[in-house]
């Protein structure tokens, strides 16, 4: 209820998540969004580091490609920064992904996983399905590219499937309490919580990027690689790669202005 009552919200917070923002309408980009977006998570990132620095924090806010990046920034100015305890919450591409494929291979929704890494906007989004359990067999290369194309372009469906009402508010709602349940997961010490997440990485030569993570008493305990990608997927990662860089730059460079 205002920023001058941020500080009691945040005080002893263990996990800070947030879906801050203004929701995408349509013909709008992720760029009209980003200036709003971007000043607003500055702020709540500013008050993050001064109330509850060893929280973990779970960023929603949209373009998370460069509002992390954002929030690492501010950390890092306050003295504050830990690079384990920072997330980019990428699960409604996880969710999206699984749903896509259960639907296409015929099988039930809550036995299927599929990793996703990259970023959290369009082309950045690479589902890799060649890891999808359980292997359906029935997929051609078609179906691969059809299933991976409605991934990446899933939040753009929604916004238009809702007509200028609004964007993708109960998958996104369902994915963050996914995310969130998984870190107080490892908080508590559950052994072997993996979620796919956008964070500090030396996955690629980027500074951040989606795999997998096990998440534990402080975080991230470790960033898991990419496993081994098919050539469909390997052409995908280098496509992704300039412009999930330059999303981060312009995070980078928005936090120091």
């Amino acid at each position: 209820m205002g920023e001058e009552n941020l500080g009691k919200a945040l005080e002893g917070a263990d996990l800070v998540i947030i879906p801050a923002g203004v929701p995408r309408k349509p013909g709008m980009t992720r760029d009209d969004l980003f200036n709003i977006n971007a000043g607003i998570v500055k702020g709540l990132c500013t008050a993050i580091a001064k109330y509850c620095p060893h929280a973990l924090v779970n960023m929603i806010s949209n373009p998370v490609n460069s509002t992390v990046p954002i929030a690492a920034e501010v950390f890092k100015k306050a003295g504050t920064y830990d690079e384990k305890r920072l997330f980019g919450v990428t699960t409604l591409d996880v969710v999206r992904a699984k749903t896509f494929y259960a639907g296409k291979a015929n099988v039930p929704v809550s036995v299927v996983d599929v990793p996703v890494v990259g970023g959290h906007a369009g082309v950045t989004i690479l589902p890799l399905f060649s890891q999808a359990t359980p292997q359906a067999n029935g997929l051609s290369h078609d179906d691969i590219v059809a299933l991976t194309k409605r991934t990446q372009d899933g939040g753009t469906e929604v916004v238009e499937a809702k007509a200028g009402k609004g964007s993708a508010t109960l998958s996104m709602a369902y994915a963050g309490a996914i995310f969130a349940d998984a870190c107080l997961k490892g908080l508590n010490g559950v052994p072997d919580v993996v979620e796919c997440s956008f964070v500090q990485s030396n996955v690629t030569e980027l500074p951040f990027f989606a795999s997998k993570v096990r998440l534990g008493r402080n975080g991230v305990e470790e960033v898991l690689g990419l496993g081994a990608l098919n050539d469909f997927e390997k052409q995908g990662l280098e496509a992704l790669l300039p412009e999930l860089k330059s999303s981060i730059e312009k995070g980078i460079k928005f936090a120091n202005q």
